[in-house]
Formats: structure tokens, sequence, C-alpha cells
């Protein structure tokens, strides 16, 4: 496998899913520093001991403790990771959460907040730190006549450029999603001149636990994924080795760009 990231990382969501699943293909790729950020510990030491199993002593990692939701703690994370680092030339903004299936007339006003602080508050407050460290830095050379301070990719969703089904209500959800690329596409304009990129990926329906157990059971997901022209839930590395895609010098001249990953689904 060719080499095609170089440089230290930070990443949100790194404890489980498509967080855990690009950390390892961070590796994989080439990053000779990652700081893995999640709420779950015990999910940062699993990813920890997948990146050790294909990277024994290649990649320095980093675990770190935090809430994205927080400010205070999501800048004592990038604060921890640039004095470890040094600087962060990749940042991967992945937590989030699903929050209820529900129409909004059952939705609590805390059921709603709680996704909008994870998913959309969680990922701005991350973007503006990462935005401010790399500010600091001094561009690199990443291709011929290219050059970079830092690349973002932020975690978005198919539901971040269309609305749901009827029969698969998720207002907090979906909008948390389309706050997400408005958040990627201003800052992405606002810092193009200062040799940082930021884009974002929108996946669609991914095979998990949860997910492959609501689609055996028939229903509303089963019919979700009939709507699939691929016919079948996506892996999370096949998400993870998109957002690589984006945070390489292969996409250096994309910025505020969606990167849809969903079998076709918005084709359909």
């Amino acid at each position: 496998m060719s080499q095609i990231l170089t440089g230290s990382a930070i990443i949100t969501g790194a404890g489980s899913g498509i967080g855990q699943a690009t950390s390892v293909a961070l590796a994989r790729h080439g990053i000779q520093k990652i700081a893995l950020v999640d709420v779950n510990d015990a999910g940062l030491q699993t990813t920890t001991d997948l990146i050790r199993e294909e990277h024994t002593d290649k990649t320095e990692v980093l675990i770190i403790v935090a809430d994205v939701s927080d400010e205070t703690s999501v800048a004592q994370a990038v604060r921890t990771a640039v004095k470890n680092f040094g600087r962060i030339d990749i940042a991967l903004n992945i937590a989030g959460i699903p929050g209820p299936l529900k129409p909004s007339t059952d939705v609590s006003l805390e059921e709603f907040r709680k996704v909008i602080d994870v998913n959309m508050t969680g990922m701005w407050l991350c973007q503006r730190e990462e935005l401010r460290q790399m500010l600091l830095q001094e561009a690199v050379q990443v291709r011929p006549g290219v050059k970079s301070r830092g690349v973002i990719v932020n975690m978005a969703s198919i539901f971040g450029l269309s609305g749901a089904a009827p029969y698969t209500p998720a207002a907090p959800y979906n909008t948390s999603k389309h706050g997400v690329m408005a958040i990627t596409r201003n800052d992405a304009n606002t810092y193009a001149k200062d040799d940082i990129r930021i884009n974002a990926v929108c996946p669609g329906y991914i095979k998990t636990a949860t997910m492959e157990a609501a689609v055996s059971q028939g229903g509303a997901m089963r019919r979700e994924i009939e709507k699939v022209p691929m016919g079948r839930l996506a892996n999370p590395e096949e998400v993870a080795e998109a957002i690589i895609f984006l945070a390489s010098p292969m996409s250096s001249f994309m910025t505020g760009a969606a990167l849809v990953v969903d079998g076709g689904y918005t084709a359909n």
C-alpha cells in the first residue's frame, strides 16, 4: 500500500464505527502521529490495538478522552495534540450520534438539543480550534506548486443534502447534518486563501450491528436498503477510504465539497 499521507492527525469519534476504521486507515496510509479523541476510553484502547496490529512501531498514538460538545474539553484536546505533535496536518471531525427516529411531534427539546450539540455545535467547536492552530502553522508543500497549512474533513450525511423518507423521520439528525454542510462550506470559502482545505463526507447507510438487526427485522429500514442500487449497507472501511482521499493531496483542488458515499442511494 503506497503512503499518501504525511505528518500528524487528530480524529474525533475514534472509538468506534467510521471513526475507528478511519483511524486505522490513517496509519495504513502513512500518518506517523495520530491523536485519537472520543468520550469512550475503552473504544479508544481498542482502536489503538487495531492500529498496533498493523503498524506496531510506525505510528505514534495519543489517546485523548474528550466530549466534543464541551468547549473547554475540545480546546484542551487540540492543545494536547499540538503539545505532543507540534502541529496538526489533518483534522477529521467524525464524532456524532444518531438521535431519535420519530416524528418531530414526539421529539423532546432535550433530545433535539443533544443531537445538535454533538453533531453540529461539537463539530464547529472542533473545527474552530483546529483552524486556530492551522493558521499559526507554516504551510508545507504537498505536491508541486501546492502548499497546505492543514486539511479538515467533517462527517456529514446524505441527509445533510436531502430530507429523509416520511417513514424514517429524524429531524434532529437531519438538521445537524445540514448544519455541518453549511459550516463546512462557509469556512472552506473563508480559509481557502490561507492554504486550508475543508470538505465533508456524506455517507449513506453503514453496516453496524444495530443497523443490520433493524434491516433483518423488515419494516422501514428494510425499505430504505431496498432503495440502494448496490443493494447493501456500506462497510465502515469504505467510508474511511473516501475520507482518506479528501485528507490527501489527491484532492488538493477540492474544498467546500460534499463527497457522497451511499451506494447510489441519492442517485436513485
